[in-house]
């Protein structure tokens, strides 16, 4: 996805044009399927939301209003945090319909280390960014942008206006932290 393919079509659906709005869709498909597969890829076998269900879910939850600011590094967080919460409310709804109430652990990408060796639950892991969110909102903002967006260390650095060095370091902190919560659960 060229960034200023993605930056001029929101220009555009900011100026009103609607036409935009499916141009971006088309242009960002390919990147947000991505992302919906980084964060899909560790799911049990069977698991009811298919990649593609969550990129529309997430694009539905978006709205023309979310999708008309600023640049694609601010596009992808928003599309990140969005497929976060269809995720999580799946689970939920998962754990609702069951006897007893009680969700089924889910195993999360493998690609993030600090979750590959726990087999962390999905809700397990929103408490736990909700809870890093109250004690540093930057770190949880990075985790974010890094897990369920997908950006690179750079796209972290320029979406929050830090440094690739800061950004790297504020991810070991945060996955540390992280893992240490997740542990105690």
């Amino acid at each position: 996805m060229d960034p200023a393919d993605v930056t001029e079509l929101l220009a555009r659906l900011e100026a009103g044009d609607e036409a935009a709005d499916a141009q971006l869709f088309q242009v960002a498909y390919d990147e947000l399927r991505a992302a919906a597969r980084r964060a899909m890829q560790g799911e049990r076998a069977g698991h009811t939301l298919q990649t593609t269900a969550l990129v529309h879910e997430a694009w539905m939850r978006l709205g023309g209003a979310a999708r008309t600011s600023g640049s694609r590094a601010h596009f992808l967080a928003l599309a990140a945090r969005a497929m976060r919460r269809v995720l999580v409310d799946h689970a939920r709804a998962r754990g609702a319909a069951k006897r007893g109430g009680d969700a089924q652990r889910e195993a999360l990408d493998e690609a993030v280390a600090v979750f590959e060796q726990d087999g962390t639950a999905l809700l397990d892991l929103d408490d736990a960014l909700q809870r890093l969110q109250e004690r540093d909102a930057r770190m949880a903002e990075i985790v974010e942008l890094r897990f369920f967006g997908g950006l690179t260390l750079e796209e972290v650095g320029r979406r929050t206006g830090l440094g690739k060095s800061r950004v790297h370091e504020l991810w070991g902190l945060a996955r540390a932290w992280l893992h240490r919560e997740l542990s105690r659960m």
